[in-house]
């Protein structure tokens, strides 16, 4: 039987091994690395509740604001209600005493020599409600567009029910055009200066643009015109093929009465895209509440070779930081040499390959100009590059129309004595050599001369015009384009181009002006 050791006996101790100890080592290192990510985690979601709910806190202060500004807007608009009744109460009956005095005058016609014989026909339509009588006297005006710009607010506030009046005015051209065989004499400007000129005259006098004074029936009349327009749309042969015053009357018509409506922006954004070269499609994409899908647009721009047309979109929204203007003009310049350049290599256009590649590339330089004088981009892309190019293909141009000089009947002999050879049929490009009588010689018309230094090097055209206009036709034997003009400054109307695109390799053509 083994015996039972002495709890007092010294006995021998025992020493851990280097392995435990490095497994107990690795135990609380793990242990502290987790103790460090589980701290570091908490204190993460302690910051992002402290973010959230500061975020929250500022979203309900914003709400309890923009809440308390449309409180105060409503109440305010309430008691102007009175007010605004009681004014158009005492119009109403003043302009029926106006109108009962016009219609027992006469001859309320008077001269329209000056702006206040227009202004007092305008006034005696829009007395007498005569809507067909004040449109046919508008659209018959387009030289006195800007003293029209002027006077017709005035003219229509003098209408029981403006709003009624101008819808009944343009509605022989719009939402369709009723005029049968006139169809050909657009008068999309007329409808567009009406419609602009009619907010004026139905803003509420208290409280101003925030409520517009259109009763709810012409509202509806003008939702209906609307659909009408965009049923249409198919027999204009889609919305690639509308034309662009056709769309611009549309927008305005839509912001006039108020009625833009947001499911419909996608379509909205397509039209201007289309139209995108019009002057006023920035302001009006803004207008139809476009504003937050314009960075999209301005990409789309871009990818379609319309650097030009981008560049103005940016500048609406002020976007430059984010599309830098002369990276993308630059861009448009190459763009139209490129184009230049495959007009020159196209066999379709020989003859008159140099005429069409010098006057595309012109037209960009000009555009390009016109915008760095426009946006003072002058100190980033300097214009004198641009003007000396410019001003050497306007040079070889004229070098080239320069018709060559008759030779005479007789020849000269040589300065050695000798007979001189007889001339050579085809020498020069007028000469014409039969056995007959000679007959005159078909010789191009004189090119206009240098452009006088007072006409800027890229002139847009004068606000009058609006809309496409056909050229005159051209009374010689060349094709259109290779016609001089006939005056020493640039035609009234502009170039028209392709659309973008529209050249058979695909390059952009050169920027398109803005009609009106």
């Amino acid at each position: 039987m083994g015996s039972i050791p002495d709890p007092g006996e010294l006995t021998e101790l025992t020493h851990p091994s280097f392995d435990e100890f490095q497994h107990q080592t690795s135990l609380m290192t793990g242990c502290t690395l987790m103790w460090k990510e589980l701290s570091d985690h908490i204190s993460s979601l302690e910051a992002n509740l402290i973010r959230q709910s500061e975020a929250l806190k500022r979203k309900i202060e914003a709400l309890d604001s923009e809440t308390k500004t449309s409180l105060d807007s409503l109440k305010k608009r309430e008691l102007s209600i009175d007010d605004s009744v009681k004014i158009a109460v005492n119009r109403v009956e003043l302009l029926k005493k106006d109108a009962l005095k016009t219609l027992n005058d006469d001859n309320p016609d008077g001269e329209v020599d000056n702006g206040d014989g227009l202004l007092q026909i305008l006034k005696s339509t829009c007395l007498r409600m005569e809507a067909k009588e004040f449109w046919n006297f508008v659209s018959g005006r387009k030289k006195d567009i800007e003293l029209l710009r002027e006077k017709i607010p005035e003219a229509l506030s003098e209408c029981i029910d403006p709003a009624k009046f101008v819808m009944e005015a343009i509605s022989e051209v719009f939402p369709v055009d009723e005029r049968g065989n006139e169809r050909g004499n657009d008068l999309g400007w007329a409808c567009v200066l009406v419609l602009e000129s009619l907010i004026p005259a139905v803003v509420d006098p208290v409280i101003g643009k925030s409520r517009m004074l259109i009763t709810p029936s012409v509202k509806k009349k003008a939702k209906e015109i609307a659909e009408t327009w965009k049923r249409s749309l198919e027999e204009r042969g889609g919305i690639d093929n509308v034309k662009t015053p056709d769309v611009h009357t549309f927008f305005q018509h839509l912001i006039t009465f108020g009625i833009v409506n947001e499911e419909e922006l996608e379509l909205y954004r397509k039209l201007v895209i289309g139209s995108a070269w019009r002057k006023q499609m920035p302001k009006l994409a803004v207008s139809l509440g476009l504003g937050d899908k314009m960075p999209d647009m301005i990409e789309e721009l871009i990818s379609k070779g319309q650097q030009l047309d981008a560049v103005h979109f940016t500048y609406e929204v002020s976007l430059v930081d984010r599309f830098p203007p002369v990276a993308l003009l630059k861009a448009f310049l190459k763009d139209a040499k490129k184009a230049a350049s495959s007009i020159l290599e196209d066999p379709n256009n020989a003859g008159r390959a140099a005429q069409l590649a010098a006057r595309k590339e012109q037209s960009a330089l000009r555009a390009v100009m016109k915008c760095i004088e426009e946006y003072k981009l002058e100190a980033e892309l300097p214009p004198e590059n641009l003007k000396k190019r410019l001003e050497q293909l306007e040079k070889t141009k004229t070098e080239k129309r320069k018709p060559s000089a008759v030779p005479a009947n007789k020849r000269t002999r040589a300065s050695n004595g000798g007979p001189m050879p007889p001339a050579k049929a085809g020498r020069s490009t007028n000469a014409y050599v039969s056995s007959f009588a000679a007959p005159p010689s078909i010789v191009r018309s004189p090119s206009h001369p240098q452009y006088p230094a007072a006409v800027p090097a890229y002139p847009s055209p004068p606000p009058a015009i609006y809309g496409t206009q056909t050229p005159p036709t051209c009374p010689y034997m060349y094709s259109p384009e290779a016609a001089p003009h006939l005056a020493g400054s640039y035609p009234g109307a502009p170039m028209n181009y392709p659309a973008y695109g529209g050249y058979g390799n695909g390059i952009a053509p050169a920027y398109q002006q803005a009609y009106y």
